[in-house]
């Protein structure tokens, strides 16, 4: 079975749009692998799910508009991060609601936006359930960026995104400004997850933020190690789920997704039977 994987990939690759699709792959489980290692340390994994059930009608406006779904995508999700992290500085609003506020929006306008333009429900459909195959040069571009606006700002702030993440109130009391980097580091969230849209879609996109990140906290010994391990078990998923729905005709992105539980289940069960 491994070997047949591997002559999968080796086959794939001779396509310029399964080079696209595995370069794609490993920039967004690059992006949303360590972006996740904050969130969920953070106690912030919620605010993905709900980001994506915003670029559900942000999607769904673009393509209402005849323009580029994720140009149109990545500001409005952006903006909806930023109200989300100001909503849950309100003492009468817990952080979780403000998620649920938010997201329960943004599904109900994507439904009404996606019934007011039926001719695109087709369009949609690709976009709810990823369509990593049909990545244009220009989505690969973006995706770059993205990577290397993530792997800059981790590098330049990453003394700063520790004491945050660990101790915020220490952080501040040091004189770091957590308001700024806790905005820079929503922001990034937000692009990756409408650009990871393409692999996984919508509904599935927020399980590249929190599983590799998981994964990696049942093995990892420090938090350098901990962002390592989620960015090789994410590559890892992203790279053996297209050969896997590549060689059966399935949906790429619930592949990937599936790998991902996979490797956390059975990494949980290994640390159970040691204990």
């Amino acid at each position: 079975m491994i070997n047949n994987i591997f002559f999968t990939l080796a086959e794939a690759v001779q396509y310029d749009f399964m080079r696209r699709a595995l370069l794609a792959g490993i920039l967004v489980a690059l992006s949303t692998s360590l972006l996740g290692v904050f969130i969920v340390l953070r106690r912030m994994s919620l605010i993905g799910d709900g980001l994506s059930h915003v670029s559900f009608a942000a999607l769904s406006l673009g393509l209402l508009l005849g323009t580029s779904p994720l140009l149109i995508s990545v500001p409005i999700v952006m903006l909806a991060s930023i109200f989300i992290f100001r909503l849950a500085k309100n003492p009468s609003i817990d952080g979780d609601a403000a998620i649920g506020i938010i997201s329960g929006t943004g599904v109900a306008l994507g439904v009404l936006i996606a019934s007011a333009g039926k001719g695109f429900n087709i369009d949609l459909f690709s976009y709810l359930f990823g369509s990593i195959l049909s990545v244009t040069n220009a989505e690969l571009v973006m995706l770059g960026c993205l990577a290397a606006l993530v792997l800059f700002f981790i590098l330049f702030f990453y003394h700063e995104l520790f004491s945050i993440t660990y101790d915020e109130d220490f952080a501040l009391c040091t004189g770091i400004h957590a308001g700024k980097i806790n905005i820079l580091l929503t922001l990034l969230v937000s692009a990756a997850i409408v650009l990871g849209i393409r692999v996984t879609g919508t509904l599935l996109v927020s399980s590249l933020l929190i599983f590799p990140a998981l994964t990696s906290l049942q093995i990892a010994g420090n938090f350098r190690k901990v962002m390592f391990f989620a960015s090789m078990f994410s590559a890892f998923s992203v790279l053996i789920g297209i050969a896997v729905s590549y060689m059966l005709d399935l949906p790429s992105g619930a592949v990937i997704v599936m790998l991902n539980a996979l490797i956390f289940f059975l990494i949980l069960l290994i640390k159970k039977i040691k204990i």
